[in-house]
């Protein structure tokens, strides 16, 4: 069985394993770590010294009994099918799926269980299928004997990146005391409106919120992370192609660059390419916060920088260093081509978001939980979830 002081975790969907060092950061220790990817199982292995705990395949075919106890299970699932460019498939979708995939390992853990679980994913997990997918994972939680909380985190808070991440703990601890009929208590920084919405909706779930202190304010800027690169790097773009980037923009969004040229000091951007109206534009950000990395999935995903000012600009895409800072992971080793590391940062957490999730969530509910010598009582006996038929 799992020690009670012992603040064991195991990793699912690894990736490049930012989500371990977020907990080992908050003073979590991992035992296992799985992911089906092999390009990301080579940038975990190239930067964590010990790596025995890493098993590389399906998540669906993991033997349970063959793992080793561990008081947290983490699992931020494929995001694909939440999402718009997913279609909205829901959990039911080829990637999604393998939240359920993660249910079985818990579920055949059997009186293994652990203690507490994280599940990470978009914020449009939330509304996937009208809101159904994200009842039906929490009621499978609960039928797994953990009652459940969710709150919402962006990474701005701690990065100048844009990237709003919804995170859902359960925990093994009978607890039957009511929720407040106080609306207010729900709502704030980390749950905003929809989510308090959604709990307040479904008392049919288990829930049992914990306060969260106050997320601190944003200070971090996109100049903060720019990497100082040679005017004769290869990574800075062709006139031709920086000026053909120029007439992707709107009339709006060339007249924001075209202030920028004209600026007395050196200031940054980011572009993304979107398809409107049958048509490739490109759309300039200029908050000196960066928009959400994701994966360079046919190049659309793959963020430019737009350094501007004294009459110049000059373009090229984010540095892997660049994307390592913007996930509060500045010292990751990074020896990849550039689109596998950038497709390995834009699918991992934010490590200083899960680091305040630790110290902040986990950390004190297992002080008060299960760092004692005597457990807190469990619930009755419960062998496997079910998934809830819609309604």
């Amino acid at each position: 069985m799992v020690e009670h002081n012992n603040k064991t975790f195991a990793e699912f969907f690894a990736g490049i394993g930012l989500m371990r060092m977020g907990l080992e950061r908050a003073g979590w220790h991992i035992v296992f770590a799985n992911d089906i990817d092999d390009d990301k199982w080579q940038m975990y292995r190239n930067h964590f010294s010990n790596t025995g705990e890493f098993v590389l395949g399906d998540v669906h075919k993991l033997d349970a009994a063959a793992l080793p106890d561990f008081a947290l299970a983490t699992a931020s699932f494929p995001c694909n099918d939440l999402s718009l460019a997913g279609a909205r498939k829901g959990l039911a979708g080829e990637q999604s799926s393998a939240f359920w995939g993660f249910m079985d390992v818990v579920t055949k853990l059997g009186k293994r269980r652990p203690k507490i679980v994280l599940l990470e994913n978009v914020t449009g997990f939330l509304t996937s299928h009208d809101g159904n997918d994200f009842r039906d994972a929490l009621l499978a939680l609960n039928g797994l004997g953990y009652a459940v909380d969710a709150f919402i985190i962006d990474a701005q808070r701690f990065v100048p990146q844009s990237r709003q991440r919804l995170f859902v703990v359960g925990t093994q601890c009978k607890d039957t005391s009511a929720l407040s009929d106080t609306p207010q208590f729900f709502e704030s920084d980390s749950r905003p409106a929809a989510l308090a919405d959604f709990i307040l909706w479904h008392p049919e779930v288990n829930w049992k919120l914990r306060r969260l202190p106050p997320l601190p304010l944003p200070t971090a800027k996109l100049s903060d992370i720019i990497e100082d690169l040679s005017p004769n790097s290869k990574m800075w773009w062709s006139r031709e192609r920086c000026d053909y980037l120029l007439n992707q923009m709107s009339p709006k969004h060339l007249a924001t660059a075209q202030e920028m040229i004209k600026g007395t000091r050196t200031t940054y951007g980011t572009v993304f390419r979107r398809v409107r109206n049958d048509k490739s534009m490109a759309e300039l950000r200029t908050d000196g916060i960066a928009g959400c990395l994701r994966t360079p999935r046919g190049g659309s995903g793959r963020q430019i920088l737009f350094a501007a000012g004294k009459g110049r600009f000059a373009v090229r895409l984010l540095t892997p260093r660049e994307c390592a800072r913007l996930m509060g992971a500045e010292n990751f080793s990074i020896n990849v081509p550039l689109n596998q590391a950038l497709f390995g940062f834009g699918d991992a957490v934010c490590v200083p978001v899960i680091e305040w999730i630790g110290r902040n969530y986990l950390n004190p509910v297992w002080e008060e939980h299960y760092a004692k010598e005597e457990p807190c009582e469990q619930p009755g006996p419960i062998t496997s979830y079910s998934r809830t038929k819609r309604r």
